[in-house]
């Protein structure tokens, strides 16, 4: 696990401050495997957890039950996961919509909400608050 170079507490209270923290966790990787990050947050935005899950080039293992285990250890109130596309395509795929969707419904269980989700492909990124995913 890489651990962010940043001023403590991290905030991820924005698209800018999510896309710049997971682009660098996400550059210290292999870019033609996909890996999920998720990082969770405390109701202040302040990143209390952070974990990654490798994948391959096909696709990225996506823990649901990992996932919530974290949030009720953690006490998370928010939850923004990034993951990279290695064809180069920053479109979240069907697959990445219903995962996502499956998570929220989930950790919403709990109180807990998932503020955004990234796919980053090269220099670009999508966010699935921003295309009204979430």
């Amino acid at each position: 696990m890489r651990y962010q170079r940043a001023e403590f507490p991290l905030k991820l209270d924005g698209l800018a401050a999510a896309q710049s923290f997971f682009a660098g966790c996400l550059a210290d990787g292999d870019p033609t495997r996909e890996s999920l990050w998720v990082a969770h947050t405390d109701d202040q935005a302040r990143c209390i957890h952070v974990s990654r899950h490798a994948g391959d080039a096909a696709g990225a293992d996506f823990p649901l039950k990992t996932i919530i285990a974290d949030a009720v250890e953690h006490g998370s109130a928010g939850i923004v996961l990034a993951h990279n596309h290695p064809s180069g395509d920053p479109r979240p795929s069907a697959s990445d919509c219903r995962a996502t969707r499956r998570l929220a419904v989930a950790a919403e269980a709990l109180d807990c909400a998932v503020l955004d989700h990234l796919v980053f492909a090269g220099a670009e990124c999508t966010s699935f608050r921003r295309m009204g995913l979430l």
